[in-house]
C-alpha cells in the first residue's frame, strides 16, 4: 500500500441514520484517513432473535432489548449503501464496509467495493470464508478472540479458495481493551509465521497503541470513531471523537516518516553537526619538533576537523615534524 492505510471505523455509530453516516464521512475525510468503514448486515442473517448482548453492549444500550433488536435498528439499507458510496467518492475517501453474512458480502461485491474486511467473529465461519475468498478481492482479516492456530487455519482456507492478497490484523475485541490485554507483539509474530502483511485493529482508549503498532510494522490501522462519545449506541464510548481521530492520523504520519530506512546512515540534518561535536587528536601540552608523541602529550578535543581519534594507536610513537602548542591539532 506504500504507506500505512488508515481506516476510520464508523461501524454502526451512525445509529441507522443516513445523515449521521454522512457526517461521519465528513469527519473521516477531514481527519486525513484513507478510508471509512461501515458494517453491512441483515440482523436476521447475523443473530438468533433471542441472542443475548455482549457485556459492553449491556452497559451502553437498553438492557431489556435483545441483540437482534439492537442490531435491527443499526442496519443500513442497500439504498443507504449506494448513497454513502457516492458520498465517499465526492469527499475523496475510500468507502469500505464489513459484511457479516454471505448475502451482505455479495452485495458489496456487486457495488464494486475493492477490499473486503472480515470481522473477528467470522474467523471460524468456514462457508463464509470460502465465499469471501471466491470474490478474489483484497482481504483484511481481523483476528480478535482467536489463537494463532485459528488464524492460521482461516488464512489457509482463504488461500485454498482463491484469495491471494491477505492482510491480517491483530485485534482484541473487548470494548475498550485493557492495555494489559493488547499483546501487540503478537502482531509481529503473526506476520513472521504467516508470511503476510500485518496491521492492527484497535479498541483501546486513546491513540498511543495504534502509534506503537505502526512503529512495530503495521501496514494497516483501524480505529473506531464517533461524532460524540455521549451518543446512544453500543460502540460510541470506545470510539475516538473527530479531533482525536485527526490527531491519531497525524501521529501515524509522523511515526511512519520517522521510521525511515533500515540502513543506519548520516542524515542531511545532522551532517552539519558532525565536525562540531566530534573530536580530533590535539597536543595536550607544548610538543617540540623531533619529540615522540605519547599518551601524556596527546589528547582529544573538539572540533572534529583534524585527525580522528580512531587513529590514536597510529600516532603514539610517531615523531613530531614541527613544534605544537597546547590545543593545536596534530598534523601528519
Amino acid at each position: 500500500m506504500g504507506k500505512v492505510f488508515i481506516i476510520a471505523e464508523a461501524g454502526v455509530n451512525h445509529n441507522g441514520n443516513i445523515e449521521t453516516a454522512k457526517r461521519l464521512v465528513d469527519a473521516a475525510a477531514l481527519s486525513g484517513a484513507d478510508a471509512i468503514k461501515f458494517q453491512t448486515f441483515k440482523a436476521e442473517n447475523l443473530v438468533c432473535k433471542d441472542a443475548k448482548k455482549a457485556e459492553y453492549q449491556l452497559k451502553t444500550t437498553d438492557k431489556m432489548e435483545t441483540q437482534y433488536s439492537m442490531l435491527k435498528k443499526l442496519e443500513l439499507t442497500e439504498e443507504m449503501h449506494w448513497a454513502l458510496l457516492a458520498y465517499c467518492r465526492e469527499k475523496n475517501i475510500i468507502f469500505l464496509s464489513t459484511p457479516f453474512d454471505i448475502e451482505s458480502a455479495r452485495m458489496l461485491d456487486m457495488m464494486g467495493v475493492s477490499i473486503i474486511k472480515i470481522p473477528s467473529g467470522e474467523i471460524t465461519n468456514l462457508p463464509y470464508l470460502r465465499e469471501i475468498a471466491g470474490l478474489h478481492k483484497r482481504i483484511i482479516l481481523s483476528t480478535g478472540m482467536s489463537n494463532s492456530g485459528e488464524v492460521k487455519n482461516a488464512v489457509n482456507v482463504l488461500k485454498e479458495n482463491g484469495a491471494k492478497d491477505i492482510i491480517v490484523l491483530h485485534c482484541n475485541t473487548q470494548y475498550p481493551t485493557p492495555l494489559c490485554d493488547v499483546n501487540l507483539l503478537a502482531m509481529v509474530s503473526m506476520g513472521k509465521e504467516l508470511e503476510v502483511p500485518v496491521g492492527y485493529s484497535d479498541h483501546t482508549q486513546g491513540i498511543e497503541v495504534p502509534l506503537a503498532a505502526v512503529a512495530l510494522g503495521a501496514c494497516v490501522i483501524e480505529k473506531h470513531f464517533t461524532l460524540d462519545r455521549s451518543m446512544e449506541g453500543p460502540d460510541h464510548k470506545a470510539s475516538l471523537e473527530p479531533s482525536e481521530l485527526k490527531e491519531m492520523v497525524e501521529g501515524i504520519r509522523k511515526v511512519e516518516l520517522a521510521l525511515g530506512k533500515t540502513v543506519k546512515q548520516i542524515s542531511a540534518s545532522e551532517r552539519v553537526n558532525r565536525d562540531i561535536v566530534r573530536k580530533s587528536i590535539v597536543a595536550a601540552k607544548l610538543i617540540k619538533r623531533g619529540e615522540m608523541f605519547t599518551e601524556e602529550n596527546l589528547t582529544t578535543k573538539r572540533p572534529g576537523t583534524g585527525i580522528s581519534p580512531m587513529r590514536w594507536n597510529e600516532m603514539i610513537g610517531a615523531v613530531a615534524d614541527r613544534d605544537y602548542k597546547a590545543d593545536e591539532m596534530i598534523q601528519i
